[in-house]
């Protein structure tokens, strides 16, 4: 295996959802939830919460991109997210849930913007694709016990992604395309 590590960081509204879909894949070494591109330093969940920091919920990932690439990432990150809602994702609304690709590099945001042209295309979404593209900037790791939430609290994970409307949404947009 490969001593080459990345990051990618990935908006995609309740960081719980996000961490399930990655974490167990090769070639990840690390998802860990938290916060990003807003302007307090050190959020809390409570903080963020309010709308009022400018920060997201995100998952920031460890990877080796000689086992699961960058572009791999990208695929999966859109499978798990409505990326035509502006205003935060599923059940979650505001700011802090909104979407959004955090790119590290130049060489990521070719890649993230040729991905999210490709799906714009794809017909897969009649409206239009709008998870921005940002600069990745600090990431704050959330508290501990929303680290792998879908571990530690499992039916209650479920009942969320079922009831906030997630897995039913990627079951339809996705079933017949994995």
């Amino acid at each position: 295996m490969s001593e080459k590590q990345e990051l990618a960081t990935f908006a995609g509204g309740c960081f719980w959802c996000m961490v399930k879909p990655f974490d167990e894949q090769p070639g990840i070494i690390k998802v860990e939830s938290g916060y990003t591109g807003g302007h307090t330093v050190n959020p809390t969940y409570e903080e963020v919460c309010t709308n009022t920091t400018g920060h997201r919920e995100a998952v920031q990932i460890t990877f080796d991109p000689d086992v699961f690439s960058y572009e791999k990432l990208l695929e999966l990150y859109w499978q798990q997210i409505d990326p035509t809602d502006d205003g935060g994702q599923f059940g979650d609304r505001g700011e802090s849930y909104r979407t959004g690709i955090y790119v590290h590099n130049e060489k990521q945001r070719e890649r993230a913007e040729q991905s999210k042209e490709q799906l714009d295309k794809s017909g897969v979404f009649q409206k239009p694709i709008v998870t921005e593209i940002l600069e990745a900037g600090p990431f704050y790791p959330a508290e501990d016990y929303h680290q792998h939430y879908y571990k530690k609290n499992t039916a209650h994970y479920e009942r969320y992604h079922v009831g906030s409307g997630r897995a039913g949404f990627i079951q339809s947009h996705w079933s017949d395309k994995r």
